[in-house]
């Protein structure tokens, strides 16, 4: 879908090449064509949704929608920077609309206020990439189907106190191109040694190397058979944060809602009951995912909201332009470490 739309208006304004100088410069112009011609759709406008929005406005795609169907409270406003401080009570998507459209003219910003769970099938074909976050399970996995039917790339999120993550489905065969050194051929003509015919590097000199890269649905990557042997031999190296995943995911299909901080005694020991049995039904010991884990997983941080949102823009902008190696398939931030873990989960 994105190889079309360059066809359709590739000339570059001279006000958007000096918009976009800087980007341009960094991966191109044909990127930057394929980036300006996509139209992203982005479900909640909490603190990761501002900062997917931000990243992707200011990236300089052609139009991005903002759904969110809630209204604005003094908790959602807490990490959420396009949003007003006197909009409580209005609707969250709506509400961050001016300030967002502020930050690059040149983007067609729209609001749409529905539920996304109202939204039939066709909805969803309008776009080039959908972006999902404070979503059930169900849903994710509903778009996800619908999307990989029409090669639209879909990408899921959440911040949960000092922890967060990104998803992405990109299809089947997603293509993409890659800077790499320049390899030249030695020659000979001097030197008949084994040396001089050596392929070299020269680090002065690039190529665009195109590549092919599959990915897995979401709901493979999340009903991984961990009684399969290789499925046990990567648990190890898999991060607890996974785990969380699964019991966050657990808990907001069981409660319609993510842990509250004033109901912090009650959501905490329903945690706890979820956690083991969630992994229990995996085949999986609950200390894989110990129980302070109870204390870091309550409302969005700002910071980490800031750190997986900018992953999470950047894999959206790198998918929709084609260039550089996406990350495959997870991305997950432990704040508590202060790191961020790339892992793969799926047969593909």
């Amino acid at each position: 879908m994105i190889d079309t739309i360059e066809k359709e208006d590739n000339i570059i304004s001279e006000e958007e090449a000096a918009q976009y100088d800087r980007q341009i410069r960094l991966w191109g112009l044909d990127a930057q064509k394929r980036l300006r011609g996509s139209r992203v759709l982005l479900v909640g406008l909490r603190g990761l949704g501002a900062e997917v929005a931000k990243n992707l406005i200011l990236a300089g795609v052609k139009g991005l929608t903002l759904l969110d169907h809630e209204q604005v409270t003094e908790e959602s406003r807490r990490a959420q920077f396009l949003i007003p401080v006197d909009a409580d009570g209005q609707n969250q998507a709506q509400a961050s609309l001016e300030r967002a459209q502020l930050l690059n003219p040149m983007v067609e910003v729209k609001v749409d206020t529905d539920a996304v769970e109202s939204k039939l099938d066709d909805f969803f074909f309008r776009f080039d990439a959908v972006c999902l976050t404070r979503c059930s399970k169900d849903l994710m996995v509903r778009v996800d189907q619908l999307c990989a039917s029409r090669n639209i790339k879909v990408f899921c999120g959440d911040v949960y106190g000092y922890h967060g993550y990104m998803f992405s489905d990109l299809g089947q065969e997603h293509h993409y191109v890659e800077e790499k050194p320049k390899v030249v051929k030695g020659s000979n003509e001097a030197n008949d040694g084994p040396e001089a015919k050596k392929r070299k590097v020269d680090p002065n000199e690039t190529t665009m190397v195109k590549k092919t890269i599959s990915f897995c649905s979401l709901k493979e990557a999340l009903e991984v058979d961990w009684t399969n042997e290789k499925a046990k031999s990567s648990l190890k190296r898999t991060p607890a944060d996974y785990f969380l995943l699964q019991v966050l995911l657990k808990f907001r299909t069981d409660k319609g809602r993510d842990p509250q901080p004033d109901s912090f005694a009650e959501d905490s020991q329903l945690l706890l009951q979820i956690r083991d049995d969630v992994l229990e039904t995996m085949g999986l010991s609950s200390e894989l995912l110990p129980n302070t884990f109870v204390s870091y997983c309550f409302s969005e941080m700002a910071p980490v909201c800031a750190v997986v949102g900018g992953v999470l823009g950047q894999e959206i902008v790198k998918a929709l332009s084609q260039r550089d190696a996406p990350h495959r398939n997870f991305f997950f931030f432990d704040g508590l470490k202060g790191s961020g873990v790339v892992d793969y989960f799926g047969s593909k």
